[in-house]
């Protein structure tokens, strides 16, 4: 099957939204699909207000429907609400083209805690852009409660999973050189959307590392001068600070699942964060971390779990079944050939990708 996948959230970005899509695009190549990402790096871009690490699509309608007909996908998903994914739902509507979407993000929540924005007014937003949607994708169990309370139809679950072969525990009786333990672990944006000062701020015994970037690690660079700030990681680098931590600490109450939560279990490192979605669905009751309202108790509790525990917990997550459930909610368009052959004259000009306004 020929799969368009619509995103604001791609590479260069370094985010879960992006290695959940990189991935899954990946499986589904390995799975015998065409997978074409039509994301920022295709289009003239501006910066992200708050955020210009970030580049969005400029006017990129036109252009984008011109991409799609050259394409001719079979199913189109639409990943993220931002100028893309706008774009490519009206497409759809205005052509009556079936298409799925995805909740990756908490965005109400994130608009609330950047400009105070009242969360009634931005999910009745949200729930006008995946109204028309075949199915909305959501990583949990809590998330699809959440939204079916509050109006949404059409939900369809979707889970995700980790690289188990990059991610795993230090081996027994590994010698580890770093003094001052334990070592206390957050990885993830240093943004005000992930709550990351109700870490940097807890009173702990040893050291905290942080590892990641966002607008706001220069201010709390200058501010906790006591705590390594790594600036992003990836690959290997990213993992053998997994591997070297002794809880990893999640101060997020946003997040609708937690790619982080993953790679630390697979890495034999427990977790600590707040009884909210995502850590509620990913740990639940296992005895690979502890969930508390009190931040600072949890992560205490946290250092007696099993690390062996935490693998076993994290082996359930397979990135190809991830591929396959993605798959199997995707709705096939009803004749892609005679649409996009219809389609065609609007693709006029589609030729090599505009340049990506640094």
């Amino acid at each position: 099957m020929r799969i368009a996948i619509v995103t604001d959230a791609w590479l260069p970005q370094v985010n879960g939204v992006v290695r959940t899509l990189d991935t899954v695009r990946g499986e589904l190549v390995a799975m015998g699909h065409e997978v074409e990402m039509f994301g920022p790096d295709r289009f003239r871009t501006w910066p992200c207000p708050t955020y210009p690490e970030i580049r969005l699509a400029l006017l990129p309608a036109r252009r984008l429907a011109s991409l799609l007909a050259a394409f001719a996908p079979e199913a189109i998903h639409i990943a993220t609400e931002g100028p893309l994914g706008i774009a490519a739902r009206r497409l759809c509507v205005r052509r009556k083209l079936p298409f799925t979407t995805a909740y990756h993000t908490r965005f109400p929540e994130y608009v609330r805690a950047r400009f105070l924005f009242p969360t009634a007014w931005t999910y009745a937003i949200m729930r006008r852009f995946h109204g028309p949607s075949s199915g909305i994708m959501v990583s949990t169990d809590s998330i699809r409660s959440d939204l079916a309370a509050r109006g949404f139809r059409n939900i369809r679950p979707w889970t995700r999973g980790v690289d188990l072969e990059l991610f795993h525990p230090r081996p027994p009786g590994a010698t580890l050189q770093d003094g001052d333990r334990p070592i206390w672990l957050y990885v993830g944006r240093v943004a005000v959307e992930k709550n990351i000062e109700a870490f940097l701020a807890l009173d702990l015994p040893g050291r905290k590392w942080v590892v990641g970037g966002g607008p706001l690690l220069p201010k709390y660079v200058a501010r906790y001068p006591n705590i390594r700030f790594t600036g992003q990681q990836q690959g290997e680098q990213l993992a053998a600070l997994y591997r070297a931590a002794d809880v990893f600490v999640f101060p997020s109450r946003t997040d609708t699942f937690g790619l982080v939560l993953l790679e630390a279990l697979a890495s034999g490192l427990p977790v600590a964060a707040y009884p909210v979605p995502g850590p509620r669905d990913v740990i639940g009751n296992a005895p690979v971390g502890a969930l508390n309202d009190d931040l600072r108790a949890a992560a205490l509790m946290a250092l007696d779990a099993d690390r062996a525990a935490c693998r076993a917990h994290a082996a359930r997550y397979s990135w190809r079944h991830t591929a396959e459930v993605f798959f199997a909610n995707l709705v096939p368009l009803p004749a892609p050939e005679t649409v996009w052959r219809a389609a065609a004259p609007q693709s006029a000009g589609s030729g090599s990708p505009a340049p990506n306004r640094a």
